[in-house]
């Protein structure tokens, strides 16, 4: 049997000159650091070899919750070169959370920021975890104290392709986070599909080795984790990375790189930045936007300011990415590609991607539906939960995503929405994106979300929450009256509110669960 260890993959493809700078960043007091590659081959081997020493039973995982730092993505490396699972956490969480996923994911080992040992380590402890260490933004912490002791040289721990690498818990819109167990092959195979997909090079560039990534997303996450990392680290591409995401430092960095991968909220914040234009982005090659929808508006502004058009693509923490606008011409659809505002492009080579009803029978071209897929990146299954498992695969193999949608007949894929946000209003389907779009055409309006609430008489209806641009007074009844000529009545939002703000999680997703929550007893 083959050696199938990710990290494996990733150091075959660093560069020949481990001397060369592999992550380029700024220390919390402002002064530039730099890493080699060198640096993260030695670093990552100390830390499994750590890991090691504490003889954990096969399988283990590590529960990560600290601020970003190179060393946190270090500590990721090492874990997967020493064999066992990663278990990332959101920053965001708190002890209720924690406990939750500590409890259910039983971790040999958690992670945490020095600053919230106290607490972390108590809950830990409790549940059983028998190793915890800290781990700083400021490269401080027990685990690098610890690990310094250890060796610079570590042989990867051999893994087959189904060997599970990564646990990520979902958002949790609904009822408890559910743990994805991610393999080495699902990464692998998505890391490897997305470097062809996306042209990713290791010539020319503005320091002649090739592309340069912007790395300037959480990296609790599939986006900053996987799709990100992987991709410069299987390419032996430099990254230029931040800690929080700065517009105008990212925009300082931009003649330095090639490469932005942001969620849409970023793109919004560098439209606001004057100095955004074709001068500022002219060594840039790829502008990749995900993990949230695309305004058509911020995707023509995009284009307008700057010469380039965003690539957008649609994943999930089950699947990495199933689909993405083409980088170049794509062969299978005669060369006629293009990169296409408000859809995420085609599935990607080796997925498989159908729309069905809700009795699972394929739809026709351009009819909207349950979107399900299939493919060397989909997920095992959920963290001990056999039967929510079997409950999202079909019984032919395809996982239900959960995402509503259509495909086009030039085989473009749009998300219409969530299942779960459709609204059934006296027997018809309302699809909030459908009415957001027009809602986000009126003059004024920055931004919509709808949501469905229930009703006595309707059973559902539904309730448009609107953000207004800087400046702009929105009248809450006009916006209701606009939709009215352009939609048939059982769309149209029995209440409109204007909001100061929606609420978002960490990668910049509207919780509509909340809104659903805070407007439930509007008509009951």
């Amino acid at each position: 049997m083959s050696q199938h260890n990710l990290f494996s993959a990733l150091r075959a493809a660093f560069p020949a000159d481990l001397a060369s700078t592999a992550v380029e960043t700024t220390a919390p007091d402002g002064k530039p650091l730099f890493y080699t590659w060198s640096d993260l081959d030695r670093a990552s081997a100390r830390m499994a070899n750590l890991l090691a020493s504490l003889k954990l039973p096969e399988g283990s995982r590590v529960a990560v919750q600290v601020e970003k730092s190179v060393e946190a993505m270090v500590l990721y490396l090492a874990t997967l070169r020493a064999g066992y699972v990663f278990l990332p956490l959101n920053t965001a969480y708190q002890s209720a959370e924690i406990e939750y996923f500590i409890g259910n994911a039983e971790p040999a080992v958690v992670v945490c920021s020095p600053g919230n040992f106290g607490w972390v380590s108590k809950i830990a402890f409790t549940l059983g975890t028998q190793h915890v260490f800290t781990l700083g933004d400021d490269r401080t912490g027990s685990l690098l104290e610890r690990a310094a002791h250890h060796s610079d040289e570590h042989q990867a721990v051999f893994r087959s392709a189904d060997d599970l690498a990564a646990i990520l818990y979902t958002s949790g819109t609904t009822g408890r986070s559910k743990g994805a167990m991610l393999t080495h092959g699902n990464l692998l195979s998505n890391a490897q599909v997305l470097k062809d997909y996306w042209g990713w090079t290791a010539t020319g560039g503005p320091d002649g080795r090739g592309d340069v990534l912007i790395h300037a997303l959480p990296i609790f996450h599939v986006h900053g984790l996987f799709v990100a990392i992987h991709g410069a680290l299987i390419n032996g591409s430099k990254m230029i990375w931040f800690a929080k995401f700065d517009p105008k430092a990212v925009l300082a960095a931009m003649p330095r790189a090639t490469v932005f991968m942001g969620v849409p909220t970023l793109y919004v914040r560098l439209l606001a930045e004057p100095g955004l234009n074709k001068e500022a982005t002219r060594n840039m090659r790829l502008f990749i936007a995900g993990s949230a929808p695309l305004l058509i508006e911020t995707f023509a502004e995009w284009q307008q300011r700057t010469g380039h058009t965003i690539l957008e693509r649609y994943g999930m923490s089950e699947t990495i990415m199933l689909t993405s606008n083409p980088y170049a011409a794509d062969a299978r659809h005669n060369g006629q590609s293009e990169r296409r505002g408000a859809t995420v492009g085609f599935p990607l080579p080796d997925v498989g991607l159908r729309v069905v009803d809700d009795a699972n029978k394929p739809l026709p071209v351009g009819e909207i539906g349950n979107i399900q897929v299939k493919g060397p990146n989909v997920f095992k299954g959920y963290w001990r939960m056999p039967e929510k498992t079997a409950e999202e695969f079909t019984q032919d193999g395809w996982f239900k995503t959960g995402d509503v949608g259509k495909v086009d007949d030039r085989d473009y894929v749009s998300i219409v929405g969530r299942s779960k946000d459709l609204i059934i209003s006296g027997g018809y389907n309302v699809y909030p994106a459908e009415i957001e779009g027009y809602i986000n055409e009126m003059p004024g309006v920055a931004e919509s979300a709808l949501v469905g609430v229930p009703h006595p008489d309707f059973g559902e209806v539904g309730v448009a929450v609107v953000i207004a641009k800087p400046g702009a007074q929105l009248n809450p009844d006009a916006i209701v009256a606009g939709l009215k000529s352009q939609l048939a009545n059982f769309k149209i939002p029995k209440k409109c509110f204007v909001v100061p703000e929606l609420p978002r999680n960490a990668m910049g997703k509207v919780q509509k669960n909340l809104l659903r929550d805070q407007h439930k007893g509007l008509f009951v």
